[in-house]
């Protein structure tokens, strides 16, 4: 296996001050730009005296998910947040629905250029470039998914591999004819395909594929997910993260697996307290908050994005001085939940049933009768597993002692509980009414 080298701009290699600057001048550039045409931060903006070169972000609003998806209901189906007419739009893409109603983004010709050299980051500091294959994994739905590192691939001169609409074993024997070196999908798929490939008999630990960037959910970070995949595949995992409405800004980079970079060439990264609305110290868990400064057709600015980190900084092996979100993304404030006093994501049970190998899928299920919030976790053990009898109660005995709180856990027979594509739903909140 080879590993390509590539190149890092100089604007990704500045020091703090240089790059402070460098981001405010950006944000000049676009508040310049949405003042004069875009409704929607015409509004939100009116009256606010600020002066984008010198005053501290806080004297800026935030911007929330709810305001958006209102502003499309009032004003369908697009919204005002639109920088330039609409008839220069090319792209339409939609969030998945997983946090309520899809919205409908979209983006002018320069807004996915700006998108496509994001991509260009994520792969080169994955150390993945020209002339390696890459192959996508998902199907091209209106869901922005890998959209743009698709075409960011081919841009750059790497062999780009779409597979939407193949089964898991024809996808596997593409990407083993075809010899691909890397792979964008969910960690979920991921999995997915390395439980295929053992039952067709398909060798992936022996194939070409050197590394897979991991995308739409927390697993590349947990760290048993990533031990699993990595092992199956014989490959390393790089975690990537982004949303619909920020873009493509969270990567891994080669010299340090421990967290993800925030792209702060193009984006001003804050951490808040979600309570108090006040920035965290360095270090402390909080949400991320992100101004875009080159999606100027359709931007966000202090958009709260849910998303639980720890930033740190400081300059990384890589060269670059980037923020780090150390371990990921470690939750979503709309995903968790309180038992027993405990606060708990998803992305910690995970790490926690994960450590079993005998677990081929599991499926949480969180029910709330109002007076006692308890919690039902089904098992899907591998079929060599399928007898194991003390399974259940090892599980649920590490729940525990992680946790602090009872799970009811019991096995279902292999094959039993859904796959899963893109975004995989294991974490289901029932009423028990």
């Amino acid at each position: 296996m080879t590993t390509a080298t590539c190149h890092i701009p100089r604007e990704q290699t500045l020091d703090p001050p240089e790059l402070a600057r460098l981001q405010r001048r950006k944000l000049a550039a676009m508040l310049q730009r949405v003042m004069a045409s875009n409704r929607f931060y015409r509004r939100k903006l009116s009256g606010i005296r600020f002066d984008p070169l010198e005053d501290a972000m806080e004297l800026l609003p935030f911007t929330t998910r709810r305001e958006l998806e209102q502003d499309q209901a009032d004003h369908p189906p697009y919204g005002t947040n639109l920088t330039e007419p609409i008839e220069n739009y090319c792209r339409y893409h939609q969030t998945s629905g997983s946090m309520g109603r899809p919205m409908r983004w979209l983006d002018t010709a320069e807004n996915w250029a700006w998108f496509r050299r994001c991509w260009e980051t994520i792969f080169s500091a994955a150390r993945i470039g020209p002339p390696d294959r890459v192959a996508f994994t998902f199907s091209f739905g209106p869901f922005i998914g890998f959209w743009a590192a698709f075409e960011s691939a081919a841009a750059m001169g790497m062999l780009a591999i779409a597979t939407g609409g193949l089964s898991t074993p024809a996808r596997l024997k593409l990407i083993c004819e075809n010899r691909v070196d890397a792979i964008c999908c969910t960690p979920t798929y991921a999995l997915r395909m390395a439980e295929v490939a053992e039952q067709e008999g398909i060798d992936i630990a022996s194939s070409s594929v050197r590394a897979l960037i991991v995308a739409g959910e927390p697993g590349g970070h947990i760290p048993a997910t990533r031990q699993r995949i990595e092992s199956a595949w014989n490959a390393r995992v790089y975690d990537h993260t982004g949303m619909t409405e920020i873009g493509s800004l969270g990567f891994e980079c080669h010299e340090y697996p421990d967290g993800v970079h925030l792209n702060e060439a193009e984006c001003i990264a804050e951490v808040i307290d979600p309570v108090s609305l006040r920035p965290v110290k360095e270090g402390e868990m909080g949400e991320l908050v992100i101004t875009n400064l080159g999606r100027v057709g359709s931007p966000v600015i202090r958009y709260r994005t849910g998303d639980r980190v720890r930033l740190t900084r400081g300059r990384c092996a890589c060269g670059r001085h980037f923020a780090r979100m150390e371990g990921g993304i470690l939750g979503r404030s709309d995903d968790m939940f309180i038992i027993r006093g405990n606060n708990v994501f998803p992305s910690a049970m995970e790490s926690v049933i994960r450590s079993f190998n005998e677990v081929a899928e599991f499926r949480v299920r969180v029910y709330d009768d109002s007076a006692l919030v308890q919690v039902g976790i089904d098992v899907e053990p591998l079929p060599q597993a399928a007898n194991d009898g003390d399974l259940a109660q090892r599980v649920a005995t590490a729940i525990q002692g992680a946790f602090s709180f009872r799970a009811r856990v019991q096995l279902v027979p292999p094959g039993t509980l859904p796959r899963f594509e893109m975004k995989a739903r294991r974490f289901i909140r029932e009423s028990k009414q």
